[in-house]
């Protein structure tokens, strides 16, 4: 499969399938023409990757968990703590815009929006 149909299989841009190649995370064949090849398998990893990425995996965590699915002796637990690791990471994420959330929220509320130049939003900024 070409890398037009794979990346419509897929959902992924044909840049990001590329980029993939690049950093090892798959490795098409390549067509007498030099052209890349994807068979089923290259298909189904870069779907895996794709849809942990979509839950804010990153590169190197998507390494690690396509190493996890590859060895099927692999404990479960090692794949949830992965998860769970997230999770944390996520939560933490969630609180920190949650606080920028409200402190954005508080120097809107305190602001006139008028013609006058005051402004307690660019106070706030330039207080650091």
């Amino acid at each position: 499969m070409n890398i037009s149909a794979t990346a419509e299989r897929t959902g992924l841009p044909a840049k990001t399938l590329r980029y993939y190649e690049q950093i090892g995370l798959v490795t098409p064949a390549r067509g007498s023409n030099g052209y890349r090849q994807y068979d089923e398998e290259q298909v189904h990893r870069l779907a895996f990757v794709h849809r942990a990425r979509s839950l804010g995996f990153g590169i190197d965590e998507c390494r690690e968990l396509l190493s996890l699915y590859d060895d099927k002796q692999r404990a479960s637990g090692d794949v949830k703590r992965i998860a769970e690791e997230k999770m944390a990471e996520i939560e933490k994420r969630i609180g920190e815009l949650s606080a920028m959330r409200e402190t954005l929220s508080h120097l809107a509320r305190t602001c006139h929006g008028d013609d006058r130049p005051d402004c307690p939003i660019l106070d706030d900024l330039a207080a650091g």
